[in-house]
């Protein structure tokens, strides 16, 4: 028997009362998952943009600094 079956047949069992708070907890997990994809798709989307920014700077000449550069000098 499948999850989907299962879950059927046991709310049919309930009271209609706990049918509804099934149906609350249903709508919850759907909002939940929904927010978890928007919030990856995000994350991939930012990945890809900083990869396209970054797309080619590694073979650029960097400067390299030294402790003399990093002193902060006061007159």
């Amino acid at each position: 028997m499948q999850v989907t079956e299962k879950i059927h047949k046991n709310v049919q069992m309930l009271p209609e009362i706990f049918q509804e708070e099934v149906l609350d907890f249903v709508e919850y997990l759907l909002t939940k998952s929904q927010q978890e994809m928007t919030r990856q798709d995000e994350l991939d989307w930012s990945s890809f943009s900083l990869a396209s920014a970054m797309c080619g700077m590694e073979d650029e000449d960097t400067p390299t600094y030294t402790m003399d550069d990093l002193k902060v000098v006061f007159t």
